[in-house]
């Protein structure tokens, strides 16, 4: 039995350590040259440790989830609208995995090390620069998100894309069927505007950054894949009702 325990020690410490480096790092974007502000925060406060799913809209390929880890950390430590001095990554907020494109996450040494704050990779069925039809998450990929899910927080982002209101996979509606998790829906501006589309460049300072945890989602289990993927886009405001004109 101590071998488990053990092997489950040095993932944590891994994560610390990475969500330290990676934290300190990325600091100076989010809270210094560019100002975030949490909104919502009470939302989070009686979650359970384990099947909450997070859905968010995407901007970035990195700094987006990032600042979800900076976010949560805060919040442990008693932040609610600012992140303050990240002294919260002295001990953060580690019970938590994010979803992310294999593709990506291969891409750089960055994005490999990334991985170890707790990434779930899945395979894209779609190529994002091409006209193919957006299908739903690999099967084995499915599976991977609702192991996650029974241990800790998951975040997810249905898009699959930085491309402002693009349709959503239904993968995520059919793991929410499934699984039945806390979903609390999450809209994030300004970091399209701030940070490069991989999130890892500042092309702009002075930005407001803003994420807002909404309350969780009254869910019907049995309604279609579709009907709970319109609700996800809806919750997210990444739905038509929510789409410029001039992009309609």
């Amino acid at each position: 039995m101590s071998k488990p325990t053990g092997r489950i020690r040095n993932v944590n410490i891994v994560r610390k350590f990475v969500h330290f480096t990676v934290g300190i790092f990325t600091y100076p974007g989010i809270a210094i040259f560019n100002k975030l502000r949490i909104h919502g925060a009470e939302n989070l406060k009686a979650l359970p440790k384990n099947n909450v799913l997070f859905v968010s809209n995407h901007q970035t390929y990195f700094v987006d989830v990032i600042t979800f880890f900076h976010i949560l950390s805060a919040l442990k430590w008693g932040k609610k609208e600012r992140l303050g001095i990240p002294y919260y990554f002295l001990n953060p907020y580690t019970r938590v995995n994010y979803v992310a494109a294999e593709q990506t996450m291969k891409s750089s040494w960055l994005s490999r090390l990334f991985l170890l704050a707790g990434g779930l990779t899945v395979k894209r069925t779609w190529n994002e620069n091409s006209n193919e039809k957006r299908t739903g998450l690999d099967p084995s990929d499915t599976r991977k998100i609702q192991r996650a899910l029974d241990k800790n927080w998951v975040i997810t982002f249905p898009q699959g894309t930085t491309t402002p209101y693009a349709p959503a996979r239904k993968g995520t509606a059919l793991i929410i069927k499934h699984h039945q998790p806390i979903v609390i829906p999450v809209v994030i501006n300004g970091f399209s505007k701030a940070f490069n589309k991989t999130g890892i460049t500042l092309k702009r300072r002075g930005t407001q950054l803003t994420v807002t945890f909404k309350p969780p989602l009254e869910i019907d289990y049995n309604a279609s894949a579709q009907e709970i993927t319109n609700q996800l886009m809806d919750a997210i405001e990444q739905s038509k009702e929510y789409m410029p004109e001039v992009l309609k």
